[in-house]
C-alpha cells in the first residue's frame, strides 16, 4: 500500500494537487512499459535453447564504465565473418565498431562533416532537390540509422535519418560508406528524404536505399572497384511522391504522417525483385521489378504496420509492429502474386499467411542459420521473443534493456546483439549481448 508522508501534517485540501499530479503522471505513462535493465547473467531456458545475457555496452549513469559512443543506439550489424560488429548511435552521430571476441572497441566513425570533406562527394548520378535555401548543405552532423556490409565486409554503408540542420527531416539526407580496412569514411552520397533501411543484393553489385519520408526507393550500382565511381541507377516511387509542408518555425514528428512510411527492404533470392514493407498509409508490401526497372504495385493480405522483412529457407517473414506479430508465407505464393500485377492491377492479395504472437512492438527480426528460429526485438514488451518457425509459435522470451529496437545474429547463430534505443528520454542507451546455446 502506498502512503504519502508529510513532514508537517496539512489539511487534506492542500494535498489534493499533489495527488492529482501523481495520477496525471500515471496516465501519461499508462501505455509505456516500465524501464528495466536486466542484469548480466539473466537466462531464459526451455526445451529449444538457453539464452543468456552475457555482456552489455552502455552509456548510463548507473554504469561506472560508460561508453559515450552509445547514445540512442538504433541498429547492430555483424561483419560477414563475425570478427567485428557495428552499432549505429542515432543521436550520438557516431558508429563505433567492436571486436566480437572480447568487445574491445576498434574505432569510431564520427558523422561530422565540414567543407574540408568535399572530396568525399562525387557525381552520384541523381539529383535530390532541397526545399529551403542552404548555403552549405554539406556541413552537417549525420544521424546514423541502419547499416549494411558489402564487398565481403570491406565496406559498411550508413544512411542518415536526417542532416542535423534539417529539424523536420524534409530535405534530402545523405549516406556514408566506411572502409573497414582503413577505419574511415571514403564516400558520401546524397539521398532522398529520411532514408531508413539499406540493404545489399545477393550478388553484391547493388545497394537499395529506402526513404521513409517520401515513398521512394533508390538503387546504387557498386560493382566498380573504385567507390568514387559508384552511381545511382534508379529512383522508384511507390504509388505517389509524398511531400510534407511545414510552416516556418513549426516542428513536426516525421516518424508519423510520412505516407507509406517505407521500412523493411529485402532482395528476392535471385535479385530479380525488391520487396519493401509499408508501415503506414494503405499498408502492404511494395514490389519493385529490378530487371525491368519499374515499380509494380503492393501486395496485401498480411496484417497492417509491416516493419521488417527477411527471406530465409524459401519463406518470407515479416514483423508487425503495432500488434506484436511475426507472419510468414512461402515465397512461391509471393511469386505467384507478383505475376498477377499488370498495368491496371496495382494491388494483389496474398493468402495463406501464418502468424505468431510475440511481445508488443515487434521491430527488427533475424533468423537462426538453420532457419528453425526467428528472434524478435519487442520494443514495448522490453524483451526478445523467439519463434519456432515450423510451429509459428513463441517458445521463449528473455528480458532486454528497455525499448529494444535493432538486432543482428552471428553467422553461427550463437551470439545475438540487441540495441535498446530508448523512448521519450526513458530507457535506452544500451547494447545487450546474448549467448545462445541450442538444445
Amino acid at each position: 500500500m502506498l502512503r504519502l508522508r508529510y513532514k508537517n501534517q496539512t489539511p487534506m485540501k492542500s494535498r489534493i494537487p499533489i495527488i492529482m499530479l501523481l495520477l496525471l503522471a500515471t496516465l501519461v505513462y499508462a501505455d509505456e512499459p516500465v524501464t528495466i535493465h536486466p542484469a548480466v547473467g539473466t537466462t531464459a531456458t526451455d526445451g529449444h535453447m538457453r539464452i543468456t545475457l552475457t555482456a552489455k555496452i552502455q552509456n548510463l549513469a548507473v554504469n561506472p564504465q560508460k561508453d559515450k559512443d552509445i547514445k540512442s543506439p538504433k541498429s547492430a550489424n555483424f561483419a560477414p565473418d563475425d570478427h567485428l560488429f557495428a552499432i549505429n548511435s542515432l543521436e550520438g552521430c557516431r558508429t563505433p565498431f567492436y571486436r566480437t571476441s572480447d568487445l574491445q572497441k576498434l574505432f569510431t566513425i564520427r558523422h561530422h562533416f565540414t567543407l574540408a570533406d568535399s572530396a568525399l562527394w562525387s557525381n552520384d548520378g541523381m539529383t535530390f532537390d532541397f526545399v529551403g535555401e542552404h548555403a552549405t548543405p554539406q556541413v552537417f552532423d549525420g544521424k546514423p540509422v541502419e547499416g549494411v556490409f558489402s564487398h565481403g565486409g570491406k565496406y559498411f554503408w550508413v544512411p542518415y535519418y536526417r542532416r542535423s540542420f534539417d529539424t523536420n527531416a524534409q530535405e534530402p539526407s545523405a549516406l556514408a560508406v566506411v572502409d573497414i580496412t582503413k577505419g574511415k569514411i571514403v564516400r558520401l552520397f546524397n539521398t532522398g528524404v529520411l532514408p531508413k533501411m539499406i540493404t545489399c543484393s545477393h550478388d553484391g553489385r547493388h545497394i537499395a536505399v529506402t526513404h521513409w519520408g517520401d515513398n521512394t526507393v533508390a538503387t546504387i550500382d557498386c560493382s566498380d572497384k573504385d567507390p568514387m565511381a559508384w552511381k545511382y541507377t534508379n529512383l522508384y516511387v511507390v504509388d505517389y511522391r509524398f511531400a510534407v509542408k511545414v510552416e516556418e518555425g513549426d516542428t513536426i514528428n516525421r516518424d508519423m504522417g510520412s505516407g507509406y512510411a517505407l521500412r523493411g527492404t529485402v532482395f528476392t533470392n535471385n535479385d530479380e525483385y525488391l520487396l519493401v514493407g509499408c508501415m503506414g498509409g494503405k499498408g502492404g508490401i511494395a514490389v519493385i521489378d529490378l530487371k525491368n526497372q519499374k515499380y509494380l504495385g503492393r501486395l496485401t493480405g498480411m496484417m497492417s504496420n509491416v516493419r521488417h522483412l527477411l527471406i530465409d529457407h524459401e519463406y518470407l517473414y515479416i514483423s508487425i509492429n503495432k500488434t506484436g506479430h511475426v507472419q510468414k508465407i512461402e515465397m512461391t505464393e509471393v511469386m505467384k502474386a507478383i505475376a498477377q500485377f499488370s498495368g491496371t492491377q496495382k494491388t494483389v492479395k496474398v493468402s495463406g499467411w501464418k502468424a505468431a504472437k510475440v511481445g508488443a512492438g515487434a521491430r527488427t527480426i533475424c533468423v537462426s542459420p538453420d532457419g528453425k528460429y526467428i528472434f524478435v526485438a519487442c520494443n514495448f514488451a522490453n524483451c526478445v521473443s523467439v519463434i519456432d518457425t515450423k510451429l509459428m509459435k513463441e517458445v521463449t522470451r528473455i528480458e532486454a534493456d528497455s525499448y529494444p529496437v535493432g538486432m543482428d545474429i552471428s553467422s553461427d547463430g550463437k551470439t545475438l546483439i540487441v540495441t535498446s534505443q530508448g523512448r521519450k528520454d526513458r530507457g535506452g542507451n544500451s547494447v545487450d549481448i546474448f549467448t545462445i546455446d541450442y538444445r
